[in-house]
């Protein structure tokens, strides 16, 4: 009898601890599903074609994202902005830039606006929970007021110009020098992706790891002017036409400064980082929109393969952007992502991987798209809103894409994206209910939208400075005779 009561009593005690065990590993269990706060490296390139990486097929020596993208995430219906200024302004408020009035064109240099001060961003939001705040490279979000710069917008740390456009080696923009760190004007030498590759690289090397850090590293390249030291020149010597072995050579110069800081991450051993790669919008394929530059002497060399047109060009190719995700063990390696998706999305997915808090940002017009990126889960956007501006507007619902020129003479495009990639075919009458109801979506969005937007009404308030305070008469006789 004492001998199966001893039994029962030692089969009760297995139990017991059977119980405690499983009690004990499930929270884990669940905590390693959930990935741990990163490290954040979001690096953009700037007016990259679409197909110039060589995962895209491209003959432009790019092995450093080649290797992030085989062992990480393609996003193949990756959308951004059609021009610089408004992008970035859709990273760092996670919301549509027609609402606050950045949707059109750039902060020029000599613009004296920005982005909304009452926008909170993305930098401000991880700082909240404990993250180390860097920019290293272009910001472009306002200049001509230091309250629009980055060290007053969430930033502990910053380095580079704060324009759109400035001369790879002496750093200047209409004569004067657009090189900072920490709201200090710096004057060096060097070719400007090399410099942000190195402060990258030394600001990871000084960081304590133990504190996540969230860095953004803005490359200017392959922006115009195409601009590259020899040595990348002399890589690209089967390219006969000069602007396009420029730019090759510019998109390798990045590539190998992108490959030191993936080397710098290992060494400090902060492998626990994210990393996302994509362009600000898609490459030029006009001169009229290289920038600040004047670049109608030569060819336009951007590559935005398939698509349609490019940078300020709400077709695919001036919206679809090469991306990439790659995260250490919670990124399947060499995973296509082929659900669309929108720089918006950027701010929320990082904030939730960081753990933050959304009570402090305005209503937001992005998605966590997470769960599509870690697991292959469908994103929830079926909503694509390309720009609102008071002449044009552009919308995808579905793989529908509607086009809508407002001004004279007007014109509606719709296309059908899982059909007709390119945008070749216009069906807009062949679908009017579609095309009606879309543009009613479109009139709804644009009850939202801050009109004029901020460069125009700046532009008018130029304009009339200059027309209507002034008289323009001939100069005494000399001046009527050389008239034409």
């Amino acid at each position: 009898m004492k001998f199966r009561t001893s039994s029962v009593g030692l089969f009760i005690v297995f139990l017991l601890t059977l119980f405690l065990l499983c009690f004990r590993w499930l929270p884990l269990t669940v905590a390693q599903q959930q990935p741990s706060r990163p490290h954040i490296l979001y690096i953009m390139s700037d007016d990259q074609g679409w197909k110039d990486v060589g995962f895209h097929g491209s003959d432009i020596k790019t092995p450093n994202l080649d290797r992030l993208a085989q062992s990480g995430a393609r996003l193949e219906q990756y959308y951004a902005h059609p021009m610089c200024t408004p992008s970035r302004a859709a990273l760092m408020t996670g919301r549509y830039p027609y609402r606050y009035g950045l949707q059109t064109l750039v902060i020029p240099s000599a613009g004296k606006y920005g982005l909304a001060t009452d926008e909170w961003l993305l930098p401000q939001a991880l700082k909240e929970v404990g993250y180390k705040t860097a920019i290293v490279g272009k910001w472009h979000l306002g200049h001509a007021d230091r309250k629009y710069w980055p060290r007053q917008r969430g930033f502990d740390y910053q380095y580079g110009p704060l324009l759109g456009e400035i001369d790879y080696f002496t750093h200047m923009a209409h004569g004067k020098i657009d090189w900072y760190r920490n709201n200090e004007l710096v004057s060096e030498e060097g070719y400007v992706t090399t410099l942000l590759g190195q402060e990258a690289v030394k600001l990871i090397g000084e960081h304590d790891s133990k504190t996540p850090l969230f860095l953004y590293l803005a490359f200017t390249a392959p922006h115009a002017p195409y601009q590259v030291p020899p040595e990348y020149l002399d890589q690209y010597k089967n390219i006969t036409d000069p602007n396009r072995r420029a730019y090759a050579a510019m998109i390798t110069a990045m590539d190998d400064q992108i490959g030191q800081v993936l080397a710098a991450l290992d060494k400090r051993g902060m492998r626990n980082t994210f990393i996302f790669f994509q362009s600000d919008n898609g490459g030029p394929r006009s001169a009229k929109v290289t920038g600040e530059s004047d670049t109608s002497g030569g060819t336009i060399p951007a590559d935005n393969g398939p698509f349609r047109d490019g940078k300020a060009s709400l077709y695919e190719g001036g919206t679809r952007v090469v991306a990439l995700a790659n995260w250490r063990g919670h990124i399947q390696p060499g995973s296509v992502i082929n659900q669309s998706s929108h720089i918006v999305d950027m701010y929320p997915t990082l904030t939730s991987l960081a753990g933050v808090s959304s009570e402090k940002s305005k209503p937001l017009d992005g998605l966590n798209i997470w769960p599509a990126l870690s697991g292959g889960k469908t994103s929830k956007r079926n909503e694509i809103v390309y720009n609102v501006e008071p002449f044009r507007a552009a919308l995808r619902q579905g793989d529908w894409k509607l086009v809508w020129q407002v001004t004279l003479p007007p014109r509606v495009e719709l296309f059908n994206l899982a059909h007709d990639p390119s945008e070749k075919t216009n069906l807009a009458d062949n679908k009017p209910d579609i095309v009606s109801k879309m543009k009613q979506h479109i009139e709804v969005l644009s009850h939202d939208a801050v009109f004029p937007p901020l460069f125009l009404k700046e532009a008018i308030g130029a304009v009339k400075s200059g027309l209507l305070t002034s008289v323009s008469t001939p100069d005494e006789a000399e001046a009527i005779e050389n008239q034409p």
